[in-house]
């Protein structure tokens, strides 16, 4: 893989435009190359200086480190192509700025343009980097307030259980400041004890793509104040519950902020690693190019600022590394190390070969359904509007199902493609989200069991032996849909346990919108759920179906029940309602009046469904022109919605 590939791949998301831009300076060594190209003649082809080092006399193999260094400095001195300085501004902030000696000669133009597209490339990272370095520093100071308060909370949840006001703390429990390496003594630890209280505020994480990473909202999630009595004089000292199961969630919370920010902290440390590298390879580009030796020297540049010299990250790294192996590993050095790496997701072989057989198999079975339906001659046989009025809504469910399966894995492979962090917008836990070959995997391997089913039912009805059986034909569809239930709800650790835990969890929460904080997979599940308004009517029909026995005789005579015709409606409401909860939810919360228009376009949407109802039982040319209205009203609001949505969006970029 060229280098250029690579380190796009290796990009951070958020931070792309902070890299330096490869490929624009590729751009100008490509100019610079073409121009090499035009002014030298064809009858005498360039050679490079660093042939004539051919004909130099031998120094021999070794030489003494002062001879290098002074013969190595006297030559930079004497042959380099370029000076680079640091010029200091106003307000004590400085640039690099690199001066081309040879813009005089033919074609220095672009090579003088090329260092200084350079060097804004220099400040623009080194600007960054510093920036950065100087949040996570800041972030550190807040994490070891929130450790000392821990371990006064872990002293005081000691002493309440032991009920006695003299009893010593446990070893584990002698804390030491996190950032400085110092113990404490049981004096400062009574002191903590007394001026340090603790808070949990479990706030919404907004799970959008922003400029962030996770660890700035997940630190949000864990706020630790000193003195809190003069924060908060409405709270007490003595209403703090100083119970085991309290000091277990807030150190699992503290704990996730620690391996956020170690996850932090690597990025910065690649996003470091990966410029300077980048800086290189263009630098041996350009000599090779323009057969100058300036990329040792402009290295030296690289390597003196703050983005080459600084070394505040790493020494946090061990300092964190140290911290979370002592507090949060009981000194476990090798179990402490594989919780703050996490873990990359490794792609394999036999999913992406299971996928392909099961794709395969839906395949042949489309074609087997195809031709038995043709050579039986079942379309022209007695019954068939009654068995595909039957039929097509049982088996239609699997069909939405397997579709929208299918679609959400393009989404997830347009979103690697563009390297959208879609595992911390949903919320996902890392290394056990669902890729687009597993999502295909499920939706293949469901939609080879369906048409199965279909196929043995067609077989189990045309065959003289099975014919009497046909109650039990009419079960097949039923038995599929019980095993993709008991499948979703299957408490053991198989058929990625996590990603159904998360998917019923979302579930629970559209179901009961008002009642939890909308976060971003709830909405989105609800937005999917409107659409699959088809797919929620045909498990109507199976509870009509099987639930009133018209499986036995063959008929279907849900339609005829006005409470199934209420219900038909009911149900294409119900996605519609829940977004319009966590519509109002949201507006409360954030107090954001894009949520209202939102709302009212739900809103609408219901009043449209419901009028629809009322047309087809009473037939009243009023309810009509309510329907219009209503359709009308909603598409009115949906443009606001969107125009003031792109105004804000585009306000806020």
């Amino acid at each position: 893989m060229k280098f250029g590939k690579e380190f796009a791949s290796q990009m951070v998301p958020e931070w792309q435009a902070a890299y330096m831009d490869y490929a624009c300076l590729k751009i100008l060594l490509k100019q610079i190359q073409h121009w090499k190209q035009k002014t030298t003649q064809p009858d005498t082809p360039p050679r490079l200086p660093r042939a004539l080092t051919l004909y130099r006399a031998f120094s021999g193999l070794i030489q003494r480190q002062n001879q290098r260094l002074s013969s190595f400095n006297g030559e930079d001195t004497e042959n380099q192509p370029i000076l680079g300085n640091f010029c200091t501004g106003r307000k004590g902030s400085g640039k690099y700025e690199t001066t081309f000696l040879m813009a005089a000669e033919e074609g220095g133009e672009c090579e003088q343009q090329f260092f200084r597209r350079l060097d804004n490339e220099l400040n623009k990272v080194d600007k960054f980097y510093k920036s950065k370095v100087k949040e996570v520093m800041e972030e550190a100071q807040t994490l070891s307030k929130q450790m000392k308060a821990l371990i006064a909370f872990r002293i005081k949840v000691d002493k309440v259980a032991a009920k006695f006001d003299h009893i010593h703390p446990s070893p584990r429990m002698v804390g030491m400041n996190v950032f400085n390496g110092e113990a404490q003594s049981n004096d400062s630890i009574e002191d903590n004890e007394k001026h340090i209280s603790l808070e949990i505020e479990e706030e919404n994480s907004k799970h959008m793509m922003s400029s962030d990473i996770a660890s700035l909202n997940i630190l949000n999630h864990v706020k630790l104040n000193e003195a809190i009595q003069t924060h908060f004089p409405t709270i007490k000292q003595t209403e703090l519950n100083f119970s085991k199961e309290n000091l277990k969630r807030i150190e699992k919370q503290l704990k996730q902020a620690f391996i956020e920010f170690y996850h932090k902290l690597r990025l910065l440390k690649k996003y470091s690693f990966m410029n300077i590298l980048a800086f290189s390879k263009i630098m041996k580009k350009y000599d090779k190019i323009s057969s100058r030796r300036a990329s040792r020297n402009y290295m030296r540049i690289v390597d003196n600022s703050y983005l080459g010299s600084s070394d505040e990250v790493t020494k946090l790294m061990e300092r964190v590394e140290a911290t979370f192996i002592k507090h949060f590993s009981n000194s476990n050095h090798g179990k402490g190390m594989n919780k703050l790496r996490l873990k990359t997701k490794k792609e394999r072989h036999r999913i992406s070969f299971c996928t392909g057989l099961f794709v395969g198999c839906t395949a042949a079975l489309i074609l087997a359904l195809i031709l038995i339906i043709h050579a039986r001659n079942i379309l022209d046989k007695q019954g068939k509007a009654q068995y595909m009025e039957n039929m097509f809504p049982l088996y239609s469910l699997f069909a939405f199902i397997v579709l929208h399966m299918i679609l959400y894995a393009a989404n997830i492979f347009f979103w690697r493609q563009y390297r959208i962090n879609y595992t911390f917008i949903f919320g996902f836990k890392q290394g056990t989200e669902l890729g687009y070959r597993e999502v295909l995997l499920l939706s293949f391997g469901l939609a080879a069991l369906a048409l199965a089913s279909v196929i043995s039912k067609l077989d189990m009805e045309m065959d003289p032996k099975t014919g009497d059986y046909k109650a039990l034909t009419e079960l097949l569809p039923l038995i599929l849909v019980t095993l993709a239930l008991v499948i979703l709800i299957f408490p053991f650790n198989i058929l990625y346990r996590s990603s159904r835990l998360f998917f019923l969890t979302t579930l629970f929460h559209c179901i009961c919108a008002p009642l939890y904080k909308v976060k971003f997979q709830d909405f989105f599940l609800a937005d999917q759920l409107t659409s699959q308004v088809q797919a929620l009517r045909s498990l109507q029909f199976y509870i009509c179906y099987y639930g009133w026995g018209d499986y036995k005789h063959r008929q279907n005579t849900c339609k005829m029940n006005d409470a199934f015709n209420t219900f038909y409606f009911v149900v294409a409401v119900v996605p519609y309602w829940s977004r319009l909860l966590q519509c109002l939810r949201r507006l409360h919360e954030e107090k954001d009046p894009m949520q209202a228009y939102n709302g009212l376009k739900y809103f609408l949407t219901i009043i449209a469904v419901c009028t629809v109802r009322l047309i087809q039982k009473y037939s009243e040319k009023k309810t009509f022109l309510l329907f219009i209205i209503a359709y009308l009203m909603h598409v009115e609001v949906s443009c606001i919605y969107r125009h003031t949505y792109n105004k804000e969006t585009a306000r806020t970029d």
